[in-house]
């Protein structure tokens, strides 16, 4: 019987590893504190006392002006009033896809299995990014708000021929990344 469940338990052990070997890393959520919010696409998170920065995969917020004499992008501020509102000091899931090419991770973030990128584009707050997008992000939902929140001409959507993509206007006032 010894022997039984020494065998019953090898087997177990080696499917369990199998599963975590074989799952890519990208579909573990893991679990974090928000600590801060950088602006209405970027996060830092802390885990076990450890902080990290987390660019939220598939979005492109209005950019928050860094240089003194340069106003940032209308709906930047409320943009990163709206993502604080939903995950300031609160634990969230993410669903972490690789790092961007500034090396910061790329990530879905959830809360109460809500998907707070999407929930951001849905809000007329961020737009879908257009750079290159990893490959196993489900980007469907994403586009779907998009139309939705431009058809019913939220937040950034409201300003219409107005509006500049965050991408241009980057390119624009030659801003950098956040950190």
């Amino acid at each position: 019987m010894e022997s039984m469940s020494n065998i019953l338990r090898s087997i177990i052990s080696f499917s369990l590893f199998s599963i975590l070997f074989f799952i890519p890393a990208s579909s573990l959520a893991e679990q974090f504190i928000i600590i801060r919010v950088y602006d209405g696409d970027t996060v830092i998170v802390s885990e076990n006392g450890r902080e990290t920065t987390i660019r939220l995969v598939g979005i492109d917020a209005p950019e928050i002006s860094t240089k003194q004499h340069l106003p940032g992008q209308p709906f930047s501020i409320k943009a990163k009033e709206h993502l604080a509102a939903f995950v300031l000091n609160k634990k969230v899931h993410i669903k972490l896809y690789g790092k961007d090419a500034s090396g910061k991770w790329l990530g879905e973030i959830f809360l109460e299995n809500v998907n707070i990128n999407i929930r951001m584009i849905h809000a007329g707050l961020a737009e879908v990014y257009r750079g290159t997008l990893p490959q196993n992000l489900e980007i469907n939902a994403y586009r779907i708000a998009e139309r939705k929140a431009k058809e019913n001409f939220k937040g950034i959507w409201e300003l219409r021929d107005q509006y500049f993509s965050p991408w241009h206007w980057r390119e624009m006032h030659s801003l950098k990344e956040p950190p």
